[in-house]
């Protein structure tokens, strides 16, 4: 029986992991892929962050998926497994997710092993705020350690001074993966697709549990606030509270990421942001009639009524 491949995408909030999953599925390549897209809160934004309509993407909210989510994955990898013409699974993690359990899928069930193979774990790093997230994050330091492939990225952000000790910071963690600097993850696609990598043995001599551990540790600490609102937004009201915000905020709040309707506009305004970097820009029509707004906030220390009530002061 031939394996379906199956590549994990994985990485820490905002390091770029829908990014290069667009440039997977945009590329002329001639192939079919699945998409399963795991998301921590309950309103889903990656989903509609996927360019491209002809792939099927399958979601899953609130939850780890190494956790809660885990028999959702294996039901759907079940059901994509006997379809016929399919090339790949492409699986996005949450970027709170530690890789581990998730690779332990396609060896602990035996449907999933017998129909599917792990082809990779492939980890965006972002260079600007990697060694921050290295001192605070368990998941950081676990989505390394398991990477087969690395794109180092928003390379066009760090000096090169800074690079090069970022770098080496990561080779000590993992000195066999691959690692690629890249700029919105910009590489030829045979780079991280279809290299047969995913390696057991070196898994088990990094982690000699690794087939039978159950539990891992998360940061109980960060959450997620979700906003949402039918009415238009005024954008220079919406501009002025996300900058002024972010400038107060930015070190508490990892990961800001929207879909956003603006008043007088046709088109779907989509706003990302990794602590105070923040970039917008209008992309996709809307589809009437619905124009809700949704945004998403992940860190610690969130205020949900403060940020709510900033939100409501946007409106047009």
């Amino acid at each position: 029986m031939n394996q379906i491949p199956v590549t994990v995408l994985t990485g820490y909030l905002g390091a770029g992991k829908t990014t290069l999953l667009n440039r997977i599925l945009t590329e002329p390549h001639g192939r079919k892929y699945a998409v399963v897209v795991n998301e921590f809160g309950e309103i889903g934004i990656d989903n509609d962050l996927v360019v491209n309509a002809d792939e099927e993407v399958f979601e899953m909210n609130n939850g780890c998926i190494c956790c809660t989510v885990r028999g959702d994955l294996i039901r759907i990898l079940g059901g994509l497994m006997k379809r016929k013409g399919l090339d790949g699974i492409l699986i996005e993690t949450t970027g709170l997710a530690d890789p581990a359990p998730v690779a332990q899928t396609f060896f602990v069930d035996d449907d999933v092993r017998r129909r599917s193979r792990l082809d990779g774990i492939v980890t965006l790093v972002d260079a600007r705020h990697v060694e921050q997230r290295l001192e605070d994050s368990h998941e950081a330091l676990e989505q390394i350690a398991f990477a087969d492939v690395i794109l180092l990225n928003k390379t066009d952000l760090v000096p090169e001074a800074d690079l090069q000790r970022v770098e080496k910071r990561i080779r000590s963690i993992n000195s066999s993966a691959t690692i690629h600097h890249t700029e919105r993850c910009a590489l030829d696609l045979a780079a991280v697709l279809d290299r047969r990598a995913f390696d057991l043995d070196r898994i088990l001599a990094i982690e000699p549990g690794f087939l039978s551990e159950d539990e891992h540790e998360h940061d109980d600490l960060i959450t997620s606030v979700c906003l949402r609102t039918d009415r238009p937004l005024d954008a220079d009201r919406l501009t002025l509270w996300l900058r002024r915000l972010l400038a107060e905020r930015g070190q508490d709040i990892l990961r800001t990421k929207g879909i956003l309707s603006i008043a007088g506009e046709d088109k779907r305004f989509v706003v990302q942001a990794v602590h105070m970097l923040m970039e917008g820009n209008l992309t996709l029509p809307w589809q009437q009639p619905e124009r809700e707004s949704r945004l998403v906030f992940i860190g610690r220390n969130l205020d949900a009524d403060e940020l709510r009530r900033g939100f409501e002061t946007c409106a047009a």
